[in-house]
């Protein structure tokens, strides 16, 4: 038994990689983190050093765990960058360090692949791993069942909830279905927004990852890129990724494109899995009223609907979802910080806000849009 680590995924094949998996989540698979990696979204240039690990027993893979050496804390959505600056004013060195986690996407799921044991044999092992590689802490972020069931017994692993809201289909036959369990001035609000899009001439067309041309995708990055060029900051993906992506898991991507007269000016693009649809990217190169909105919630929503997908996970943050239907869900990450008094000061933190954040999901609930319980 023993533990090796990839500094790039292409050195395991994809079908053993895959194989690990426990089910068709999209975000583990090696089609999804090799295109990240071969289109230079995450490289050492980026900050995001491949150092993937796997537990290896008679020379085949039993475990494995993405993981990246990170000398900054962007694009993770689990935020420490308050860790990091406390640590630099008391002298305390906090980069490198290294997270397992879906780079740019706070999609929970499953961070550790593989059977039980050997699974459990590869977590006890990234505490040794940190130190060889003279790495400050590590981070487990969006994480599972598995991985809590593993290091909630462990004092020196600190747990951390967030927050999400995810729209759940109970079975309706269609929007109007889930429109009649709002209530009046609810329903009225969101129909007002849908009919204000449809005014303006917007029209939507739905496309499979192998439907889209590369002028598509060319016009889907642009809408992407802008998103972040107009907040004055570069994308985290390159347009090469989506070509990857589109060629080596089309069956799992969604593309929803907005046009006026002809004309496209708006785009979500969603990933799926057997029971659950994934917002990930949107972007306009128009200002129109509402747009956003129909776009990227009650288009995936009738999405949703029309294929029996379950749930609909539109990312991170957004209290305006919870007037749309979104309920709010706790997530988890885990945290190993190597400073003995790091460790002490960020877990009583961690306390404190966990309180909180179980507080707000509570009273978040109270702000959803049902005429009646749906317990």
């Amino acid at each position: 038994m023993s533990l090796m680590v990839l500094t790039q995924l292409a050195e395991i094949p994809a079908s053993q990689w895959d194989a690990l998996a426990p089910n068709d989540q999209p975000f583990m698979r090696h089609a999804f983190l090799s295109a990240l990696e071969e289109s230079g979204a995450v490289s050492r240039h980026s900050g995001w050093l491949p150092q993937h690990l796997l537990w290896v027993e008679n020379g085949v893979p039993r475990a494995a765990m993405p993981g990246y050496a990170k000398t900054h804390s962007m694009g993770e959505y689990v935020f420490d960058h308050a860790w990091a600056e406390a640590s630099e004013r008391a002298g305390i060195p906090y980069y490198p360090k290294w997270l397992s986690a879906v780079p740019f996407s706070p999609v929970s799921g499953a961070r550790v692949l593989g059977d039980e044991q050997a699974a459990t044999q590869l977590l006890q092992a990234v505490p040794t791993f940190l130190e060889q590689q003279q790495l400050y802490s590590g981070h487990i972020n969006f994480s599972d069942d598995r991985v809590r069931q593993a290091l909630q017994q462990d004092p020196l692993w600190l747990p951390r909830l967030g927050c999400q809201y995810h729209w759940h289909n109970r079975g309706f036959r269609d929007f109007q279905d889930f429109l009649d369990l709002l209530t009046s001035r609810k329903r009225k609000q969101l129909r007002k927004e849908r009919e204000l899009v449809a005014r303006q001439g917007v029209e939507f067309v739905w496309y499979q990852g192998a439907e889209l041309d590369e002028t598509q995708w060319d016009f889907v990055y642009a809408c992407y890129a802008n998103t972040y060029l107009i907040r004055g900051r570069q994308p985290y993906l390159p347009r090469t990724f989506f070509s990857l992506l589109a060629e080596r898991m089309p069956q799992a991507i969604r593309v929803t494109i907005a046009s006026q007269r002809g004309e496209p000016v708006a785009m979500a693009f969603s990933l799926v899995d057997g029971d659950t649809f994934y917002g990930r990217y949107w972007g306009c190169l128009e200002e129109f009223n509402r747009l956003h909105f129909e776009t990227c919630f009650y288009q995936g929503m009738e999405y949703a609907i029309a294929h029996g997908l379950k749930r609909f996970d539109a990312g991170a943050q957004g209290e305006h979802k919870l007037i749309r239907g979104f309920e709010p869900v706790l997530t988890e990450s885990w945290h190993r910080l190597r400073h003995p008094g790091l460790h002490a000061a960020v877990a009583d933190f961690l306390q404190q806000e966990r309180d909180g954040v179980q507080a707000w999901a509570a009273e978040a609930r109270s702000a959803l849009p049902w005429r009646q319980s749906l317990e």
